[in-house]
């Protein structure tokens, strides 16, 4: 062939059952492409419906549905060859053109199927996931609603073995003043010392006070467990959007040291002199990242190690610099906060405080921009901490940083971890 065989080659069109270019080309289930009367021919010849490349089996006769973009690749394809033959010294430049722009998308439907083919994977390993999780959940729901029923029913019989001594008891001392009856005087002599007083003996009824609670308590330490379980996955997929976060030293506070090489800020005690540029924070002790992102997905981490005070997370691009800055989501803020030893808080309206069984030493912060979610998460711990969801985000978010003061102590930096995880 001419100039075009340079570019695509003959064979991406050939139908391997025919061996001449696709008509009316059809995709199976594994992928391979044939003419559809070629593929109906060769399945109506054998007993087993299987590909005639891969030698893949189907349980049943799969639809022919006409793969569209390959018939009219394939019919642009065979017009090529002819414009080709009758062309081949006219326009050679323009017919390579134009079959680089048919192989560029040829290849990027190829990796758009591959990315739903990567996705209906990791759909089915989080269904799969799923399930065994709350099979688990369900058996320790199962476990534990049968050990209260036994326990409550344990003690209703001991009650009642209690009941029929008891009345046992009672029966005798009634039939022996039944025989007694008529002696009176007698009775009257020697009842205190033959007869019991029952005046203040009763059967107290259970209440069962807090057995369900217990119960409910156990599953609770299930519950968590599972999800601590589920947490270590869930951060090693969300790490491989991970971001090169640099900070951005005209975004920060007089007061604030950046480092040199900008992945480290503190609290400086002196006021530095410093252009007072309108993306510097004049009021909060606030940094912002260097790079904005308002699309896709992005995850960076903060190590908090050895501090009493801080703020982390993301901050739309209008964010206030000067004066108050608003410090909830209302404002354009979506951050974690320590604001004391062992007290933390999400600055939502209204405010959410936080009980973390475990002091984070490095947080992980996760955006989905289109989703509207950002997470935080206990990097080292490997739990969730806790997420804003339903957000709309309609500019540039950026990783936001607040050392705050060393009153505390808390003169320990804020240190952004580098993207280069390999666990």
């Amino acid at each position: 062939m001419s100039t075009s065989s340079n570019v695509l080659s003959e064979e991406q069109f050939l139908c391997s059952i025919c061996l001449d270019v696709f008509t009316e080309p059809v995709s199976i289930p594994c992928g391979h492409n044939f003419c559809k009367a070629c593929i109906r021919e060769y399945w109506s010849s054998t007993t087993l419906c299987q590909c005639p490349l891969c030698k893949d089996t189907f349980n049943r006769r799969p639809d022919l549905k006409t793969n569209t973009t390959l018939r009219e690749v394939a019919d642009h394809f065979k017009r090529m060859k002819v414009t080709d033959r009758e062309e081949s010294s006219s326009k050679p430049g323009e017919v390579a053109q134009v079959q680089q722009m048919i192989q560029e998308r040829l290849q990027k439907v190829k990796e758009i199927k591959l990315s739903v083919e990567l996705s209906q994977r990791d759909a089915e390993r989080e269904i799969a996931g799923s399930v065994e999780v709350f099979t688990a959940l369900v058996r320790s729901i199962e476990r534990s609603q049968g050990e209260v029923i036994e326990e409550v029913e344990e003690k209703q019989k001991a009650a009642e073995r209690q009941a029929e001594g008891l009345i046992e008891e009672l029966e005798q001392e009634i039939t022996e003043l039944l025989r007694r009856g008529t002696e009176l005087d007698h009775l009257h002599q020697n009842s205190p010392s033959l007869i019991k007083d029952w005046s203040e003996i009763s059967i107290h009824r259970d209440l069962h006070v807090g057995t369900v609670r217990r119960a409910l308590s156990q599953l609770d330490d299930t519950l968590l467990k599972e999800i601590e379980k589920l947490c270590d996955p869930e951060l090693r997929r969300l790490r491989q959007w991970s971001v090169d976060v640099t900070l951005d030293p005209d975004t920060a506070h007089c007061k604030l040291i950046v480092s040199e090489d900008r992945k480290q800020v503190s609290y400086g005690d002196i006021r530095q002199i410093l252009p007072d540029l309108p993306e510097r924070f004049d009021s909060y002790l606030s940094v912002l990242g260097k790079e904005g992102f308002s699309s896709g997905r992005f995850y960076f981490e903060v190590q908090v190690r050895g501090k009493t005070e801080w703020q982390v997370g993301v901050a739309r691009e209008s964010i206030i610099r000067k004066g108050p800055t608003a410090v909830s989501p209302d404002g354009g803020l979506w951050a974690l906060y320590m604001t004391g030893e062992s007290k933390y808080e999400i600055k939502d309206t209204p405010p959410i405080s936080l009980f973390l069984s475990q002091k984070p030493q490095k947080v992980g912060v996760f955006v989905d921009y289109e989703e509207g979610q950002i997470s935080f998460y206990d990097v080292e711990n490997r739990s969730h901490i806790y997420s804003f969801t339903g957000c709309s985000f309609t500019e540039k978010l950026y990783p936001y940083l607040n050392p705050c003061d060393n009153e505390g102590p808390n003169s320990a930096p804020l240190v952004i971890s580098p993207d280069n995880h390999t666990d």
